[in-house]
């Protein structure tokens, strides 16, 4: 393995001050691109999917479970497979306490083409509470192309897709694959991803923040055991 060159402090921090600059540069572009996405058009899902959940069947509005928006991880995890997906378990372990995106109306839920007697063991086995629904017997991953047709045969891939309702209307406003979940997971990361971003007053485009005359940033953070959802 090879480490890092040795150095001394003085020239550890001007070689740290000439990263930051390019870091800096880096945060200023990607919340430029998040503005971008942001201003993506959307489109409305007319499907009347049909999932199944703890509770039973569910259409896509209940997913929402009241709030406005819905962010859907695609995990991968096939009728015929005894287990899900490793890589996508080990995203779904970094995912937070859904208290924080909950707090900004924001729900969030993994959906699998597995029936939902495979998906329960297997979620118990890996301790997670994230809300878990089968898409088994829909066109739901086709149509959000994370089942694809190759050679003949049925094949997965991990995504994500996120959903903005209008009182019963749903719409879908983003997705992306594969390396796109890259550095993904956090509660920030996931919110820059959807239609109303982080909802802070300092986002483009404007008329989309829910803290008008409230804290921005880490002072609207509250234990998770505080917010009044």
């Amino acid at each position: 393995m090879s480490f890092p060159e040795i150095v001394s402090r003085d020239r550890w921090r001007a070689a740290r001050a000439e990263l930051l600059v390019k870091e800096k540069a880096a945060t200023r572009a990607r919340d430029a691109l998040g503005a971008e996405r942001r201003g993506l058009p959307m489109v409305e899902v007319d499907e009347e999917y049909v999932f199944e959940g703890g509770d039973g069947k569910a259409a896509l509005l209940d997913l929402f479970e009241g709030r406005h928006q819905l962010v859907v991880y695609h995990f991968m995890f096939a009728p015929e497979w005894d287990a899900g997906c490793r890589s996508c378990s080990g995203f779904l372990d970094q995912i937070g306490h859904l208290a924080h995106l909950k707090a900004r109306g924001t729900s969030f839920a993994a959906v699998s083409r597995a029936p939902f007697p495979k998906i329960l063991p297997f979620k118990a086995r890996m301790g997670w509470t994230v809300p878990w629904y089968s898409s088994h017997g829909s066109d739901f991953n086709r149509d959000f192309e994370v089942t694809l047709e190759h050679e003949g045969e049925l094949v997965e891939r991990p995504g994500l897709s996120c959903f903005l309702r209008d009182r019963d209307r749903v719409f879908h406003t983003y997705s992306t694959y594969e390396r796109g979940l890259d550095g993904l997971g956090s509660t920030t990361s996931l919110l820059d991803l959807t239609a109303l971003g982080r909802q802070e007053v300092w986002e483009e485009p404007k008329g989309r923040s829910s803290a008008l005359g409230a804290p921005a940033g880490s002072e609207r953070i509250r234990y998770h055991d505080e917010y009044d959802d």
